[in-house]
C-alpha cells in the first residue's frame, strides 16, 4: 500500500497540471481537479495507512487475557 500511494501523488500532481495546461477554463478544468486532488487524496491516504503499525487484536479473559 505504501508503494501505490506514492505512486499516486504525483499521479494527481501530474493530472492537476495537465489540466492547467490543456484545457480552457470551464467546468471540464474544474472537474479535472477535482479528479486529480482525489487522486492525491487518495495516495495519501493509502500512504498514511501503509505507515501505521498493525493492531494487535484484543485478548478477552475467555481468550487467555489477564483479568
Amino acid at each position: 500500500m505504501k508503494l501505490a500511494g506514492f505512486l499516486l501523488l504525483p499521479s494527481g500532481w501530474a493530472i492537476v497540471l495537465a489540466a492547467i495546461a490543456i484545457l480552457p477554463p470551464g467546468s471540464a478544468r474544474g472537474v479535472f481537479l477535482a479528479a486529480g486532488l482525489g487522486v492525491e487524496a487518495l495516495g495519501m491516504g493509502l500512504a498514511v495507512r501503509g505507515h501505521l503499525p498493525e493492531r494487535q487484536p484484543e485478548r478477552g479473559p475467555s481468550q487467555g487475557g489477564v483479568r
